[in-house]
C-alpha cells in the first residue's frame, strides 16, 4: 500500500493539472469562462471531499478495510479527474 503522504500528493498533483487546464480554457476561450469557472468550483469541492475521505479511513483497526478504503479513494480520484478532463475537452469542441 502506498503511503498516505504520496496519496495526498497525487490528489494535489492531479487536481492542479485539471485546474491549470480550466484556467487555460478560460484564457483561450473567453466566451466559455463561466462554464470553466463552474468546473473549477466542482474540482475544488472534489479535492476537499477526497482529502476528507483520506483523513478519515473506515475501520481504523482492520487493515483490510483500510486498504480497500484507500484503493477506492485512488480509483475514485482517477475516475473523477478523467471525468473533469472529458468535460473540459467537450467545452473546447463546442
Amino acid at each position: 500500500m502506498a503511503k498516505l503522504r504520496n496519496l495526498k500528493k497525487d490528489i494535489d498533483y492531479l487536481i492542479s493539472e485539471v485546474l491549470s487546464d480550466c484556467y487555460s480554457l478560460a484564457y483561450l476561450y473567453p466566451d466559455k469562462r463561466e462554464k470553466s469557472i463552474e468546473i473549477i468550483n466542482e474540482v475544488v469541492d472534489f479535492r476537499n471531499k477526497m482529502f476528507e475521505r483520506t483523513n478519515k479511513p473506515d475501520g481504523k483497526n482492520d487493515k483490510k478495510l483500510v486498504r480497500t478504503h484507500y484503493k477506492n479513494i485512488s480509483k475514485d480520484l482517477l475516475t473523477g479527474v478523467d471525468e473533469f478532463f472529458k468535460r473540459i475537452s467537450e467545452l473546447t469542441k463546442e
